[in-house]
């Protein structure tokens, strides 16, 4: 426990001493206040055109900027030689693979927190109106594409040999998780039988964490009805009691897993360095 707090207080001064860091904090400020200022005309509450819109731009940004900074994160530790020197320390690979998960994951967090309650401020001075529940949403949205594609990141930083592979795979993963998608959904689902459709859509929802987070908001924001007949059942546990329980529960497994993956890279990687 010692060593991985060592590993998150390591990584949030590296990450707050990383120009990146404020590029993307400054970016996201920019991002949020053209948002609130581009729908200063329209009341921000529920599920609408004008949410519908920010919803997607927010998809746009959000996992790019987590890709690069977590998959830079482990590269660096490559490159630099940082790991070869941490390894020869008695640190578990799994605390340091958690550590550096938490540390980059408060250093993305404050980030997007310090851009919403930016917005918040602006938004109270100006007077726009954004419903609580709907602001809220969006936080809880952010934050859980943060988590999960962190998790993804760290994955990328693992496999990649240095900055330039890791560059490539996270736009690679990032354009077909987020711009992609609905083209790579049909075409599979069309080569597909009938029977097949339902529960092939919840297995490749699940594997798309842009996807899973983008649905559980939209239904939380009362447009379920925009998703189709396929969604339903999705719409049904969602908006139940124990809905967000079990998406809370959904994205920690996903996270844990993810996590369990790159310790497993990384362990080979020491025990044959």
């Amino acid at each position: 426990m010692s060593d991985m707090l060592q590993i998150t207080k390591r990584e949030l001064k590296t990450g707050f001493r990383n120009p990146w860091s404020y590029s993307f904090l400054v970016l996201f400020c920019t991002f949020s206040l053209s948002l609130l200022l581009l729908n200063a005309q329209n009341p921000v509450e529920g599920y609408s055109g004008t949410t519908g819109s920010m919803l997607n731009l927010i998809l746009y940004l959000l996992p790019l900027m987590t890709l690069f900074l977590g998959s830079f994160s482990l590269t660096a530790e490559k490159e630099d030689g940082s790991w070869q020197l941490l390894s020869t320390y008695p640190i578990g690979t799994l605390s340091f693979i958690t550590g550096k998960y938490l540390g980059l994951a408060a250093v993305l967090l404050l980030i997007v927190t310090f851009g919403y309650g930016l917005m918040g401020l602006v938004s109270g001075l100006l007077g726009n109106s954004i419903d609580l529940l709907t602001y809220l949403l969006f936080l809880a949205f952010s934050c859980g594409l943060v988590l999960l594609f962190l998790s993804v990141a760290l994955l990328i930083g693992s496999l990649s040999r240095n900055r330039w592979q890791a560059l490539t795979i996270s736009v690679s993963i990032w354009f077909f998780a987020v711009i992609g998608w609905p083209t790579l959904l049909l075409a599979i689902l069309g080569l597909m039988p009938y029977l097949w459709i339902k529960p092939l859509l919840v297995v490749l929802t699940f594997l798309n964490p842009a996807e899973l987070v983008r649905l559980f908001i939209v239904i939380k924001l009362g447009g379920g009805s925009i998703l189709g007949p396929e969604y339903y059942q999705w719409v049904t546990w969602v908006q139940q009691p124990s809905g967000s329980a079990i998406f809370v529960g959904m994205c920690l497994l996903w996270v844990s897993c993810s996590i369990l993956v790159v310790y497993v890279i990384w362990e080979r990687g020491r025990s044959r360095a």
